[in-house]
């Protein structure tokens, strides 16, 4: 277990240094990253105050929050200051905005391109250091039904079981699906393998008069879509 002793707590901190109070007087658009994160830290080591570890922290993912939620407990306890339970409260904070964000993806409800389903499953599937496969189950409306993880795998591959698929679309009552899966080497173009796939789904979902609108290859920046590409 690791002990912190002599740290500088934000009380401790001189006025205008001290991210709680000015997120009260001047609203939370005001604050900086490293302040917000400060905020979640609460204080940091003997030397060194909680915005300033929060800089050093940020400045080793080169100010990307989104390479911070990559971050695992073990990474972030590497700094001076970072015990697991700070590295815990990072962690979470950082998983409710992602959560947050595929959450507004899906309020927006109806998909009418590539770039809608893109919008709510690069939040679910753009980070992730595995590859994962997900379906979109839409209405007659084209508007999202259910969200779902099919399969879970390594780094380069995935399996994924079409059967579960479809009896996953009948249950929920969707007519169309939107296939998606990351590639977590940051490669967008389809293998022979993911043709194969998209195939045998729009194949099976077709008997069942159900329309496969789409495949998405999903990566931290940017997609590739069957659809727009004419390989469906």
């Amino acid at each position: 277990m690791k002990y912190e002793t002599n740290s500088f707590s934000i009380k401790q901190w001189n006025e205008d240094d001290r991210p709680r109070e000015k997120l009260l007087q001047k609203g939370k658009i005001a604050l900086s990253d490293a302040e917000l994160l400060a905020i979640l830290i609460g204080s940091g080591s003997r030397n060194e105050s909680a915005v300033g570890l929060s800089k050093r922290i940020l400045a080793s993912v080169k100010n990307n929050l989104n390479e911070l939620g990559k971050c695992s407990v073990s990474d972030l306890t590497t700094f001076k200051g970072i015990g697991e339970a700070k590295a815990i409260a990072i962690i979470s904070a950082l998983e409710l905005s992602r959560r947050h964000r595929a959450s507004e993806g899906i309020k927006k409800d109806k998909i009418t391109s590539s770039n809608d389903a893109f919008k709510i499953l690069q939040s679910i599937l753009g980070e992730l250091p595995h590859e994962e496969f997900w379906i979109l189950y839409l209405n007659n409306s084209n508007k999202v039904l259910h969200k779902s993880q099919i399969s879970k795998g390594g780094i380069t591959g995935t399996l994924v079981d079409i059967r579960l698929v479809l009896k996953n679309a009948l249950q929920i009552g969707a007519v169309a699906l939107i296939l998606a899966h990351n590639h977590p080497s940051g490669a967008i173009q389809p293998s022979h393998a993911d043709k194969q796939l998209t195939q045998k789904l729009k194949k099976a979902a077709e008997s069942l008069d159900i329309k496969v609108l789409d495949h998405l290859i999903i990566t931290e920046k940017t997609y590739f879509s069957f659809a727009d590409e004419n390989l469906l």
